[in-house]
């Protein structure tokens, strides 16, 4: 893969990473509790995207570009997760953060687990891998060398792109300690949760 390749693809990713989406509202509400929180659901939703690469480069996502049920199955599965993370956040209790709190394992194997999902139940994403990395792939070349470089540029990059969204939304630290700035938060966030659960839905209705 020559440079100019690859900085077309770089710029690429930055573009794909902060354009909002399901991931952004992920990471900001996980941010209300600090950036490590918010660390934890990236790398999960990194491990999301690695499964539509992989699912992309062995030919299965022909099968849901072939298949109306089979895309449509994961859609809804996928709306219906975030429909669930909405009412979660919605019912989240307002506890005020403490700064000298220390995020718990468990807590953060379950963000981990959250950004992975957020990502792997969404279809949309299969299909752009499918889309988009040919454009950048030699076909004389091997193709897994190819296929790691772009996807370590594409995770490193929204790592970086969620990162900013995260550290950004931990500077209103005064709305997180208070009781009714919290709710406020969650209740926001659970209408952007349920909102890309409906732009999911209307996407694909869209394109059928």
């Amino acid at each position: 893969m020559s440079f100019e390749l690859w900085l077309t693809w770089f710029a690429a990713c930055w573009v794909i990473s902060l354009t909002p989406g399901a991931g952004v509202v992920a990471t900001l509400s996980s941010a209300t509790r600090g950036y490590l929180p918010a660390l934890q659901l990236i790398l999960g939703l990194q491990l999301g995207a690695f499964l539509h690469v992989v699912v992309a480069a062995a030919g299965l996502g022909a099968l849901l570009a072939a298949s109306p049920w089979a895309f449509e199955l994961l859609r809804w599965l996928g709306a219906g997760y975030l429909l669930w993370l909405a009412v979660q956040q919605w019912r989240a209790p307002a506890v005020p953060l403490d700064a000298n709190a220390e995020p718990t394992l468990h807590g953060g194997r379950t963000r981990f687990l959250r950004g992975f999902l957020v990502n792997a139940s969404n279809p949309k994403a299969v299909l752009f891998v499918m889309a988009v990395f040919p454009q950048f792939l030699r076909p004389d070349l091997p193709l897994l060398p190819q296929y790691t470089v772009l996807t370590i540029t594409m995770s490193l990059v929204d790592v970086m792109g969620m990162s900013l969204y995260a550290l950004v939304a931990t500077r209103m630290s005064g709305l997180l300690r208070s009781r009714t700035g919290l709710r406020r938060l969650n209740r926001g966030f659970a209408t952007l949760f349920a909102g890309a659960a409906g732009l999911m839905l209307a996407m694909g209705r869209a394109t059928g």
